[in-house]
């Protein structure tokens, strides 16, 4: 079934308040309950590095000074959420060759026993880069650090949530990192300051295919970066994480740059916003914009969290926007109409949206954002 609707003239209200973050979605029907899906993701505009930076976790070098930090994080689930009691931020440059990341973590008792490549490095602290740079929430990369440079690197086809699962036999194939303890690594005895994390990501390992995608001036890419920190004790000279009153290891602390609005990474389109840039210095770059096609696609996921909760309370998809409680009313996004389109059956759905004299995109089942 094929259907045409318009939706809400108040979308219009809704992205006016969504993107300028002065007043909650609340206050309109078709988003009532998913306010947390649609918090304003972070953005950062990244300048072109003029020479590489020493990879060798000091990161004072002359090039990382024309790089802006990123605000400080906050937990996963956003603002609702205690501040995280240690300070947490990132830096970032690109070149054609690499992306290069850096991290710097306050933290009063740096430690680490993971040794192995591919361990499940977040069972220590550790701190963890998303990536996609395709923007479409599917075939993204994963990479996670603790503090003794051991990497566990894999990439996903798809999220988790719809049947993705981990490759993790994937390498991020001449990847450089290192890091540098402001303290004392696995030593109980002393109060340490911190931790720093510097990297160089081949542009050729975040690249489908033999063409190796290297960004333009205002290309875009989602990214986002999680700090995992376990409570612990000292017993006997050693880090213990804390249990629960049942015994279990209490759950750790996930510290990111870009609140995700749930306890889960992988919501790929909750991620933060990467612009490219070829200026070198950040006092130079232009203000960031969210791009048209940004405003549309939060419809489309309107759509697919609504189906999402059809689906679990009737064992299927709905086939008419009614059903998910979506008005079918004229809506305008910066004075541009749009149309939303919906086919559906028993157990997958394609949506599109249209803006008159513009590109369209769509949203299916399984959450992939692809321009029609």
């Amino acid at each position: 079934m094929k259907l045409n609707v318009f939706l809400d003239i108040k979308g219009l209200l809704f992205y006016l308040l969504l993107f300028t973050g002065s007043v909650s979605c609340g206050a309109q029907p078709s988003f009532r309950g998913l306010e947390h899906l649609f918090t304003t993701p972070q953005h950062y505009v990244i300048g072109y590095a003029p020479v590489q930076p020493s990879i060798d976790g000091d990161i004072n070098d002359a090039v990382w000074q024309k790089a802006a930090w990123t605000s400080l994080f906050t937990d996963i689930e956003g603002e609702a959420k205690p501040t995280p009691y240690y300070a947490t931020k990132a830096k970032m440059l690109w070149d054609k060759r690499y992306l290069y990341v850096a991290a710097e973590m306050q933290d009063n008792h740096v430690w680490a026993n993971i040794h192995k490549h591919d361990e499940v490095v977040f069972f220590d602290n550790d701190f963890e880069i998303f990536i996609d740079p395709s923007n479409n929430t599917h075939r993204y990369f994963e990479l996670e650090f603790n503090a003794l440079n051991t990497v566990f690197d894999l990439f996903l086809s798809k999220p988790y949530r719809v049947g993705g699962a981990a490759l993790i036999g994937w390498n991020a194939g001449g990847l450089r990192s290192a890091v540098k303890i402001q303290g004392t690594l696995n030593h109980s005895k002393d109060t340490d300051k911190g931790w720093t994390l510097e990297c160089a990501i081949p542009l050729s390992a975040l690249s489908i295919g033999n063409d190796v995608n290297v960004p333009k001036e205002g290309s875009l890419w989602r990214i986002n970066f999680s700090r995992v920190e376990w409570d612990t004790t000292i017993q006997n000279g050693k880090y213990v994480k804390k249990k629960t009153a049942d015994g279990k290891v209490a759950p750790e602390n996930n510290w990111v740059w870009s609140p995700q609005g749930v306890i889960n990474m992988h919501y790929p389109e909750r991620w933060g916003y990467l612009q490219f840039t070829t200026k070198q210095d950040s006092k130079e770059f232009d203000e960031f914009t969210l791009p048209f096609s940004e405003k549309q696609k939060q419809y489309l996921w309107l759509i697919y969290y609504r189906q999402q909760e059809f689906r679990q309370k009737n064992k299927k998809f709905a086939t008419t926007f009614s059903d998910l409680a979506i008005s079918p009313v004229l809506f305008n996004i910066d004075g541009i109409e749009n149309t939303l389109e919906l086919e559906a059956v028993k157990n997958s759905f394609n949506a599109v949206i249209r803006a008159t004299n513009k590109s369209a995109f769509s949203i299916n089942n399984e959450g992939l954002i692809e321009q029609r």
